[in-house]
């Protein structure tokens, strides 16, 4: 497993912007130096073109019956002005007629092919005593005396230059440009190293701010209008977060507190029974009686810590419910008829209305959030009233609604119904300590559902919507 650190967002930037730097200077300055070196070669191919035309005027002048001695001193001063350039011609028996001092040149009429004009691709170049040449071979005709109509004799001609200044320029040029190129990719380096250090101290600053909010400053939050435009989705994200944690370390807070209290009571009940009872001798029925209630008390705060159990499995979903098609219709029946002594001695009828179809769910989960419902509503319903539980779809939507007369929940009290341990009304001694309702919604929210409670008019409506229905 790679435990090592990611690399810093500077050392990123850094890189990214070095690597570019240095490729674009590097494209530039290959492209620089191809351009001098075209120069060179195209100042060259003109520089000899001129000397092949002087030599080829040269011969054209010069009569035919001219001998090879005359014609060299015509052709000693073909060429004049022209410093490190090198020519020579032979007749059409590849005899010397005339060659500057210099480089052989024989060799290289005699090795190279006759180009048709002195271009470019047309050169050769070659080493001779530690110099470096290039040049071209020219067949030049000449005319007759005799006959200007056609040409009565052709010769080769040699053209040459020296590279060696070109060389030396090039070789220069070449040092001076890398050296610029490699100054300014270190210079633009620690730019960019000293711009995205600048770039990130807005982060820094943030971090310094984040630093001071604890859970007892949970009440701060960051201003969007004081940093960049870059940091203020971050921002706003982080001040979301800092809410919801003030929300959750509230209700911690609240949680913790309430818990306390509900089982300070029976906790407080059984000391006292128990304080009582060895107050003085009693006999066994006496002691039987505070043993049940005793046992009353422990029942109670068992349900109370396997409901907060159940609350805390399902809210990190370490609960996998089974889902299978459930029809609601037969489970709502089966809630009806365990409770129905206890409706019957509330004075309160059940009512079934509806139908709707199957749907996929969690069997013990479902039926456990349907009999919270219902004992709840049982237990607020006023006497001679009904608790009326309906069933309908729409589209692939269950909906299950719970409703009963009784005691209005107000507008204040409703968003907090299903919160733990929130009791509407104080003064009754419901079972669960206020725990039921949250888990309902719990269970609820397992199953990708939604519910919500309206109270109005003396009715308070429960209302479940579920998806996923057969």
């Amino acid at each position: 497993m790679n435990n090592s650190r990611p690399a810093s967002l500077v050392l990123r930037v850094t890189v990214l912007v070095g690597i570019a730097t240095t490729v674009s200077l590097f494209a530039l300055g290959v492209f620089v130096q191809r351009s001098i070196a075209l120069h060179f070669v195209e100042q060259e191919t003109e520089e000899l073109q001129v000397i092949a035309d002087s030599v080829q005027s040269t011969l054209n002048d010069s009569t035919a019956n001219r001998n090879t001695s005359e014609l060299a001193i015509d052709l000693e001063g073909a060429v004049s002005g022209h410093h490190g350039v090198y020519f020579l011609v032979a007749d059409d028996n590849n005899s010397l007629v005339y060659a500057t001092p210099g480089p052989d040149l024989m060799s290289i009429a005699n090795s190279v092919d006759i180009a048709e004009s002195i271009e470019s691709d047309a050169l050769h170049d070659w080493n001779e005593d530690g110099s470096t040449y290039s040049g071209a071979v020219l067949s030049i005709p000449m005319a007759s005396s005799d006959s200007q109509q056609e040409a009565s004799q052709e010769f080769t001609v040699v053209v040459a230059a020296s590279m060696d200044e070109h060389f030396e320029f090039l070789a220069g040029f070449n040092r001076t440009l890398w050296s610029i190129i490699t100054g300014v990719s270190l210079f633009a380096i620690l730019a960019a190293w000293i711009a995205a250090r600048q770039a990130h101290a807005p982060l820094h600053a943030l971090s310094a701010k984040i630093s001071t909010i604890s859970s007892d400053k949970l009440h701060l939050r960051l201003e969007p209008g004081k940093v960049p435009i870059e940091l203020v989705e971050l921002v706003d994200s982080f001040n979301m977060m800092i809410v919801k944690m003030e929300d959750v370390f509230e209700k911690l807070s609240n949680f913790s507190a309430d818990i306390a209290h509900e089982f300070r009571t029976p906790i407080t009940n059984i000391i006292t029974q128990t304080e009582v009872s060895l107050g003085k001798a009693r006999d066994v029925t006496e002691y039987r009686e505070i043993l049940y209630s005793n046992l009353e008390e422990y029942e109670r705060m068992a349900k109370m810590v396997s409901d907060m159990l159940f609350l805390a499995q399902t809210d990190n979903r370490l609960i996998k419910p089974t889902f299978e098609y459930l029809n609601i219709k037969d489970e709502i029946k089966e809630v009806f008829e365990y409770y129905e002594a206890w409706a019957e001695e509330q004075n309160v009828t059940l009512v079934l209305n509806g139908d709707c179809p199957k749907l996929l769910g969690d069997k013990s989960m479902l039926r456990r959030a349907l009999s919270n419902l219902v004992s709840n509503a049982i237990d607020h319903t006023t006497q001679g009233q009904s608790v009326a539980v309906s069933l309908n779809s729409t589209n692939d939507t269950a909906l299950i609604t719970v409703e009963n007369s009784g005691k209005e929940i107000t507008a204040e009290q409703l968003p907090k119904i299903f919160d733990r341990f929130y009791q509407a009304d104080p003064s009754r001694q419901r079972q669960g300590a206020g725990l039921g309702l949250a888990i309902v919604k719990s269970i609820i929210e397992v199953h990708n559902g939604s519910i919500t409670v309206t109270s109005d008019k003396g009715i308070t409506r429960f209302e479940i919507k579920l998806a996923n229905t057969a």
